[in-house]
């Protein structure tokens, strides 16, 4: 994959081409650089030789401003004294793209996710919960999977810790393991605050199948998913949670295949700062493992954000593909982050802090790693020009995409099947049983014997029917204890 030509005492080489072997993409990567230095514009030049190599991609649109990859750009002279100084061969063209949308709430294909399977950890994020409140909602989860409660969307979560604190339950909180009155509070005002911010769209059915990231265009080109986030820019850690359960689903489904001639999906992860701040040491861990692991699926991921110590050292060691755009030091903490930056390249016959500082847009310094693996010597790069639109398209267009999407019919319409809102609510209006010795009295039934208990009981019934059960939830819950779903 072409990213530009070599920059040395200010002049570009045409001859001279800085490229990323395809197999090497699933060794994730990192593009950072101050605002305003052509980071986006990278995001959309790799984005368009992946697809047109048939590589699916994922990219979250924070900005709203990558749209325009599915239309052909526009040429100019500044485009065409681009590709003359890269040396490349350009020409207008647009690629394959599908509109998604969290919840629904803006432009695209709505993606929603079950409570069950968004999991008690990543959840405990997006609610801003403590260590221990996301260990006491871990049990709450427990409690509703071995009870066969279906934690679809926000209420039927907020039915079961409703249940949990009231009268009738506090029987049951005591049973589930060291769950204090207390802090089962804190997690409903939690939920609470949470729906009354009109965050339970994105939680509920049909939920969105990643294995849709991996598709094709009928050209063979790989599918561009582009999920629009202008209008939850308010929400960040939503979005940065979601994004990380999207990884955290595609890790649970698809199969080991170790190293392949390209990736099956390269999954670049905006505004990466905004998953670490603020993060547990526990969540953490299962970022740098699910990042770790998830190469030998055949997933790349690179995070996007304005420098490398945006991102933990732990994760950081994991990303083998470098493009560093501009950076500034206006401010001793600018200093103090240029010169960490620099330390984190191998050693070059550049100055690198100088060098950093003086880039300008759409230049970058990129080290990547060879055809053998081992890391290139450091490049100052000037980079090509994507072909499709450097720019939004019109939301007329937009609408028509999603309007158009085969994606559409199945994920358009909200549906509520019955799940633990509606299983607690029908059980409190039946009717209290009859006190002995009233109107008749009742004679005690034989103790079933405990194989009769098993094969009767809900959770066995559930477990005949296989992938998606509570107690198949309950086994399969992952690092991030999202649950792993059937296909």
């Amino acid at each position: 994959m072409d990213l530009g030509a070599l920059l040395w005492d200010g002049v570009c080489h045409p001859d001279a081409q800085v490229r990323v072997p395809l197999p090497m993409l699933n060794r994730h990567g990192l593009v950072a650089g101050a605002t305003g230095t052509g980071k986006t514009k990278t995001l959309q030049l790799v984005a368009e030789q992946l697809s047109a190599q048939g590589v699916p991609v994922f990219l979250a649109d924070v900005k709203g401003d990558l749209s325009g990859i599915a239309r052909p750009g526009q040429g100019g002279d500044r485009v065409s004294t681009r590709a003359a100084e890269t040396g490349q061969s350009w020409s207008a063209e647009g690629f394959p793209v599908e509109f998604v949308a969290l919840g629904g709430i803006g432009h695209g294909v709505p993606v929603r996710a079950t409570v069950t399977s968004f999991g008690p950890v990543l959840l405990s994020k997006v609610l801003g919960l403590n260590r221990t409140q996301e260990q006491s909602l871990g049990l709450i989860f427990h409690y509703a999977d071995t009870k066969g409660l279906e934690l679809t969307d926000l209420k039927d979560l907020r039915a079961v810790v409703a249940f949990l604190t009231s009268d009738e339950g506090k029987p049951e909180l005591k049973g589930i393991g060291g769950l204090s009155t207390a802090t089962a509070g804190v997690i409903l005002r939690s939920l609470t605050a949470f729906e009354a911010q009109g965050m339970a769209d994105f939680f509920g059915e049909p939920e969105f199948d990643t294995a849709d990231l991996l598709r094709l265009a009928p050209d063979g080109r790989g599918l561009v998913s582009v999920l629009e986030l202008p209008a939850v820019q308010d929400k960040p850690r939503l979005f940065s949670t979601f994004l990380m359960w999207l990884l955290a689903d595609l890790f649970h489904d698809l199969p080991e295949v170790g190293d392949t001639d390209k990736p099956k999906l390269v999954f670049f992860f905006d505004e990466a700062h905004l998953l670490f701040h603020g993060a547990s040491a526990a969540f953490l861990d299962a970022i740098t493992q699910t990042v770790r692991l998830i190469r030998s699926k055949g997933v790349g991921v690179f995070f996007v954000t304005q420098t490398p110590k945006d991102v933990p050292s732990d994760v950081l060691g994991q990303l083998g593909n470098r493009v560093q755009h501009a950076l500034r030091a206006f401010t001793p903490d600018d200093r103090k982050a240029l010169k960490a930056t620099v330390k984190t390249f191998p050693d070059s016959p550049y100055d690198l802090e100088e060098l950093l500082t003086g880039l300008g847009t759409g230049e970058a310094v990129i080290t990547v790693l060879s055809g053998n693996g081992a890391p290139t010597p450091v490049a100052a790069t000037r980079l090509r020009a994507p072909e499709s639109l450097m720019g939004p398209v019109d939301t007329a267009e937009l609408d028509r995409a999603v309007r158009e999407s085969p994606l559409r019919g199945r994920y358009a319409q909200a549906v509520d099947r019955e799940s633990a809102y509606e299983k607690l609510t029908a059980a409190r209006a039946r009717p209290p049983a009859e006190a002995p010795g009233t109107e008749r009295e009742k004679v005690p039934a034989e103790e079933p014997s405990l194989v009769e208990q098993v094969v009767g009981s809900g959770l066995f019934r559930s477990l005949a029917r296989s992938v998606g059960t509570q107690l198949g939830r309950e086994i399969t819950r992952s690092l991030f204890g999202t649950a792993r779903r059937g296909r």
